[in-house]
């Protein structure tokens, strides 16, 4: 069985990663947006300028924003989850002393760090599959110009 001491220890060191999480979503969203407002520019004007562009050069911007996207989209449900699960311990333990106004702030913190976790993942994921889009097309003019070229 495992030892009082060593649960103990676990519960300090889980503890400690509620406020790491809370700043990894914030952090998480601020580049959600951030990402969501170049995708807006990519649309307008920047990706004009790649139809016309080397392959290669593409290829490595487009790789580059698609991995941001991806990141973002599995890491943000991922912190949320972390995020929910951290402070329900504490919940149930105040619950079990019938303190329920620091069951009220757990679950308060637990179900706001889900929804943006959500949040992030899912305007992260919507960002990379139009992004997909975007990038497919230009690679296929690309590629046609290519072509005419040789």
């Amino acid at each position: 069985m495992i030892h009082g001491l060593t649960l103990g220890i676990l519960h300090q060191i889980v503890g400690w990663l509620l406020y790491p999480v809370i700043a990894g979503l914030g952090l998480a969203l601020l580049l959600t947006l951030w990402e969501l407002g170049i995708a807006l520019a990519e649309r307008t004007a920047t990706l004009a300028r790649y139809r016309n562009g080397e392959a290669a050069r593409f290829e490595g911007y487009a790789l580059r924003r698609l991995e941001r996207a991806d990141l973002l989209a599995r890491s943000g449900p991922i912190l949320g989850l972390m995020g929910t699960l951290i402070p329900l311990g504490p919940g149930l333990v105040a619950l079990s002393s019938g303190n329920i106004d620091i069951l009220a702030t757990a679950l308060t913190v637990a179900f706001d760090t889900t929804v943006i976790g959500l949040l992030v993942g899912l305007v992260a994921y919507m960002i990379g599959r139009v992004r997909r889009r975007w990038y497919e097309s230009v690679w296929q003019t690309l590629e046609v110009a290519h072509r005419e070229h040789i």
